[in-house]
């Protein structure tokens, strides 16, 4: 159960028999992946412990003040998957969320079905007179030949037919975000340059289960000739990306590659630690990086085939 900081902090001295149960940067390297949460804790309002000194998994009450100033009370846990699915800063600050989404209100006056819905009564046509629709113009339908038996409808695709690729397949989705930065595209560049294989001919991979909507998979670059997907990481504007609850999507993804067959190499920047063993740490796109990326690629698939590629 958690605690304020005065009584968990107390009970550590007790427990460890030292005035300081934690020494400052004992835990610099785990909070270094959360760089907003970083910027949001204050030691002066934590009873000048600093963020190092508390593990990331401590049941403890943290006060925080957000970049707009607001104040709240919520633990390392909390803090650390309150981002979910949101992009923007304030997700981290629980006022600035329920500012950026208020509550509904209702109007009790109104009866229910109009609440729902307040946009459908401008919609539909209506008559100058007492709003009534005008009346439905009546016409004739046409006639049309009852279907024989040599004549037959479509019917409606199934979900077989649906899933038109095969496990491991790569293939090009239009449902695949653009790229997101340009580094990204500046890796691919420099990679085409590298290998003789054609980078843009698939941006998907069919897996066996479904990764939220659909079983598919959209890595940054799909290497179709060495089942291979390289995936840039990094923190993105406001350090949101890739930590925290997302981090468990992309090893869920990574997942998913290897049950079908694939392989991942991550390139993580930054304050990212790697997730997989062939995950390279890399502070941009650089030439020693695509050389790296190369020497993985031998790890993975050989020599002689990964030469056999090579331009």
């Amino acid at each position: 159960m958690a605690e304020n900081i005065e009584a968990w902090w107390a009970r550590r001295q007790r427990s460890k028999e030292r005035d300081v149960p934690y020494e400052i940067g004992a835990y610099r390297t785990e909070w270094e992946r959360y760089p907003v949460l970083v910027r949001q804790y204050h030691p002066d309002l934590n009873r000048n412990i600093t963020l190092t000194q508390i593990p990331p998994a401590a049941e403890v009450y943290l006060t925080w003040q957000c970049d707009a100033g607001h104040v709240f009370v919520a633990t390392p846990d909390e803090q650390r998957h309150r981002p979910g699915g949101v992009r923007r800063r304030s997700s981290w600050c629980p006022d600035c969320l329920a500012l950026a989404a208020p509550k509904r209100i209702v109007n009790r006056q109104l009866p229910v079905d109009q609440q729902a819905a307040p946009d459908a009564r401008r919609v539909g046509p209506r008559s100058a007179v007492g709003g009534v629709p005008p009346p439905r113009p009546t016409s004739t339908p046409p006639t049309s030949t009852p279907p024989t038996h040599t004549s037959r409808t479509h019917s409606p695709p199934t979900r077989t037919t649906l899933a038109a690729h095969p496990a491991g397949e790569a293939f090009h989705s239009g449902r695949a975000p653009r790229p997101a930065s340009a580094a990204e595209g500046d890796l691919r560049s420099r990679l085409a340059e590298r290998l003789d294989i054609d980078l843009r001919a698939a941006n998907a991979v069919q897996v066996r289960r479904p990764f939220f909507a659909h079983r598919e998979v959209w890595p940054d670059i799909v290497l179709v000739e060495l089942k291979v997907a390289i995936e840039y990481d990094t923190i993105g504007k406001f350090g949101l990306e890739h930590v925290g609850t997302r981090e468990a999507t992309d090893r869920r993804k990574d997942r998913l590659l290897r049950e079908a067959g694939w392989e991942v190499i991550r390139v993580r920047c930054g304050k990212l630690r790697p997730l997989g063993g062939f995950d390279l740490v890399a502070g941009g796109v650089t030439a020693p990086l695509i050389e790296r990326i190369l020497e993985r690629l031998r790890e993975i698939r050989g020599d002689l085939i990964v030469n056999a590629y090579l331009r």
